[in-house]
């Protein structure tokens, strides 16, 4: 089921996919495993963030929803600049920041449209 006709990609995959990244009781993941985890993370951002800026359109300019979800856009393009580096624990702490962006910008998208999960 998806968000709205627009966004392409499953909103429960998203969930998901971050889930598994920032699952608690999971075991540490390989190199390989932590690619295969961060690229969806920046691939579903690069669909969520045009679609939380088109969530917001028309609404009033001192809608507190609509300032929040362009915060969320915000740090999410800022997280998706960032080159975590070589070491391994700043690219596991990189993909789980990439997994709360993907959560954050997902709860945004719920809210503009007035659905709570």
């Amino acid at each position: 089921m998806t968000m709205n006709a627009s966004l392409p990609v499953a909103i429960e995959t998203m969930r998901a996919t971050a889930a598994r990244v920032l699952a608690e009781d999971a075991q540490p993941p390989t190199a390989d495993e932590l690619h295969t985890l961060t690229l969806p993370c920046e691939g579903h951002l690069t669909l969520l963030i045009p679609e939380v800026l088109k969530a917001c359109l028309g609404r009033p300019d001192d809608d507190t929803l609509t300032a929040g979800a362009l915060k969320g856009v915000v740090q999410a393009r800022t997280r998706l600049d960032i080159v975590p580096g070589m070491q391994w624990s700043r690219q596991v702490a990189h993909a789980q920041r990439l997994a709360r962006s993907v959560d954050c910008l997902l709860g945004h998208l719920e809210n503009l449209a007035g659905k709570h999960t």
